[in-house]
């Protein structure tokens, strides 16, 4: 069985799905729920959803917000740090018509990750969510996790999480270098452009499927079609888990369209999680 370590954010979001487009400086109509996120903690709970087994490395604080952004781990072994100075992550998501989300993130807990946090790594691979590589906070705790996990023999897969950050990190790759799997979506792909030189690299385009390829070797994947999106908040989360839960030990193929079921699970529900 694979056993995949993850490594990332746990949040809390506050979703605002808008009756219409923004309406700047007024009001515009919404439902707003209260839901746990993160793009570490996504991926895990997506991976224990796929019968894998997972260990999720993370933080989040004290306050009344933290068994939220916890809940809906069931199955996920918890390495999670409670900080008792920092807030729980939390990030505001506002869903336009049609499943469009924007975020605005407060890391809070998640930026002082440290390598104390560390457990020891086992497994066949380590997952690791841009953000945690992004901010200076936890940039030292998420490098040693790769390194240690390379010493042991792991597959190493980075999702580099968002396209605007990552423009003011013109070596965010060499950094990091060398890993196994980069899982950019094509808005990431286009700003990391020549920085990309990875043995596995997957562009996710949205509702246009994803690409694989090994330099060599190109493997084209469709979107599994849905009657409505309804958030797109952590569809690449989800996707990620679904590639991840095959791709140790199984074709591109394959693990493109478990990456593509699970997305399209992902996008029909308000929200980051599988329910």
């Amino acid at each position: 069985m694979t056993k995949v370590v993850v490594l990332g954010d746990l949040n809390v979001d506050v979703v605002a799905v808008q009756s219409t487009s923004l309406a700047l400086g007024s009001d515009t109509a919404a439902r707003v729920s209260l839901l746990p996120g993160g793009g570490g903690a996504n991926v895990a709970s997506w991976l224990a959803k796929a019968g894998v087994e997972v260990t999720l490395v993370g933080r989040v604080g004290t306050d009344a917000l933290a068994p939220v952004a916890l809940s809906g781990l069931d199955g996920v072994d918890l390495q999670v740090v409670r900080d008792p100075e920092h807030a729980t992550g939390t990030c505001v998501v506002l869903v336009a018509p049609g499943g469009e989300r924007t975020m605005l993130p407060d890391p809070g807990a998640n930026d002082a990750l440290a390598v104390e946090d560390l457990p020891p790594l086992e497994g066949d691979v380590l997952h690791v969510s841009g953000y945690a590589l992004l901010r200076p906070g936890s940039r030292s705790a998420a490098l040693t996790a790769i390194e240690r996990a390379r010493e042991a023999g792991m597959k190493i897969s980075v999702d580099p999480a968002s396209s605007a950050p990552l423009g003011n990190d013109p070596v965010f790759l060499q950094r990091i270098a060398p890993i196994d799997l980069l899982l950019p979506n094509a808005d990431e792909a286009v700003v990391l452009g020549p920085q990309i030189d990875v043995p596995e690299v997957v562009v996710k385009f949205g509702a246009n499927g994803a690409r694989w390829t090994n330099g060599v070797e190109t493997v084209v994947g469709r979107a599994v079609p849905v009657d409505e999106v309804v958030d797109t908040t952590g569809a690449g989360d989800a996707f990620a888990a679904g590639f991840l839960s095959v791709w140790p030990h199984g074709m591109a193929a394959d693990a493109l369209a478990a990456g593509a079921r699970c997305a399209a699970k992902a996008v029909t529900r308000v929200g980051s999680r599988d329910a």
